[in-house]
């Protein structure tokens, strides 16, 4: 990602055009689609249904701009070895948007034709990989400006591409640094995992200072071949007065599993939309979502389920602990096809309330045009239990302490469905942290 004048913002058109100078011609073409899309569409407004409950008021591009490159003092430093990919089979480090560390993958994989790498290394080494519908799914869920934006300046991220019957046994790792204040990273993942094949991916988004003023706008696209075996883990931990915009899909093609974690610990506000799509008979997707939002952070979920084929499974679970004056947005939409007989689908939404100031808002749905299917969808919000409360209390545990013990409890039974004993244990940290912050 080139670096801007010091006066150009992320949003500026002409910066972007520069942006498609010197680039392939097929690449050049998805930079000006983007350009021209977020030219033409408006800013998320208080009158769009996808945006209801979000605080759109506050929501601002500017001030932001890409970064240029880091020293290599600050690569060195950020991309030491840390408890966090020491059990990666290999790991990505990018800083800014910029890839400052590229991976090892061991030699039986590359002879597979595994491929593991930046963007910018694919465009210039394997392009065929990115061309195509891989670069155009849309957003469903409201976020179309951003997603805009984020094609406009495409050129970060990875590729990760799995041939049919490969198995990848630790997971894959990927570590996003912000370090500059008012930086923009945009980048783009494409997961691509063959018949039969099995890949694990763990995605860490981190600052480098805890109160960084930063924007992310990041797509994931996962292709989940017939019979394939996918888990991925996705944990945002940027800045207290970061942006972060999340827009994810998933598609799964027949007697797929797919696994998929999300877990917001940072920014000021974060926004998530997820796509699922069901394609192929006997595909299973399982959705789960975590957070502690604390301070005056807005965590903002969308999500959309569609079975598009006959005998699928989808499972949702999303569950929140808010703190002080924090707030949660939880939409979802279960979607059933004509044709999707035998859909078995579910859709939970929990939040836990520890102060009286805390809100929580969810809107759980479902669109059914099959009549053999089981779905079903909830949604429950409380406050902490008065006697669960007393009980710690009267043991002489504080206030702050109980809290964090019951919240911890509550969010356990998303976090033991987490893969790796590892990882598990790195999300429990931060969030265990959001209590002593």
């Amino acid at each position: 990602m080139s670096a801007p004048a010091a006066d150009a913002g992320v949003a500026d058109p002409a910066l972007q055009r520069a942006h498609e100078a010197g680039a392939p011609a097929w690449l050049a073409e998805v930079r000006r689609t983007g350009r021209e899309a977020f030219a033409s569409l408006p800013m998320p407004g208080r009158g769009d249904e996808r945006w209801r409950f979000s605080d759109v008021r506050s929501l601002s591009l500017e001030g932001f701009a890409p970064a240029p490159a880091p020293s290599q003092e600050d690569a060195a430093r950020l991309a030491r070895g840390s408890a966090l990919t020491a059990d990666a089979a290999a790991t990505l480090i990018f800083i800014d948007g910029h890839c400052v560390s590229r991976p090892e993958l061991p030699e039986s994989l590359r002879r597979a034709g595994v491929v593991f790498a930046p963007v910018e290394d694919v465009v210039r080494d394997r392009p065929e990989l990115l061309r195509g519908e891989a670069l155009r799914p849309p957003a469903l869920l409201g976020g179309g400006k951003l997603l805009a934006l984020q094609r406009a300046w495409f050129g970060s991220g990875y590729v990760l591409h799995v041939p049919d019957g490969i198995e990848i046994p630790r997971p894959l790792s990927v570590v996003h640094w912000a370090l500059k204040d008012g930086s923009a990273a945009l980048p783009h993942a494409l997961i691509h995992v063959g018949a039969r094949a099995r890949a694990t991916v763990h995605e860490w988004r981190l600052a480098a200072q805890p109160d960084l003023r930063t924007l992310s706008v990041s797509a994931t696209d996962l292709h989940a071949g017939p019979g394939a075996r996918v888990e991925r883990l996705s944990v945002q931990n940027w800045g207290s007065a970061a942006q972060s915009f999340e827009i994810d899909t998933v598609a799964a093609a027949a007697g797929a599993e797919v696994l998929s974690v999300n877990a917001a610990v940072g920014a000021r506000r974060a926004r998530l939309e997820n796509v699922v799509r069901l394609e192929g008979e006997g595909a299973d997707v399982k959705l789960l979502g975590i957070a502690v939002a604390t301070g005056e952070q807005e965590f903002d979920q969308r999500t959309l389920q569609v079975h598009a084929a006959p005998g699928a499974r989808s499972d949702l679970l999303f569950k929140n602990a808010l703190l002080d004056r924090a707030r949660t947005v939880f939409s979802g939409l279960i979607k059933v096809a004509p044709g999707a007989q035998r859909t078995d689908a579910y859709q939970t939404n929990r939040n836990l309330l520890l102060s009286p100031e805390a809100e929580a808002d969810s809107l759980p749905g479902l669109e059914i045009e099959a009549n053999d299917v089981k779905c079903s969808h909830g949604a429950t919000t409380g406050q902490v239990s008065p006697d669960e409360l007393f009980y710690l209390l009267s043991r002489g545990i504080p206030l702050p302490a109980a809290q964090e013990l019951l919240a911890q409890g509550f969010l356990e039974e998303v976090l033991t469905r987490i893969g790796d004993a590892g990882a598990a244990e790195a999300v429990r940290g931060m969030l265990r942290a959001k209590f002593h912050s």
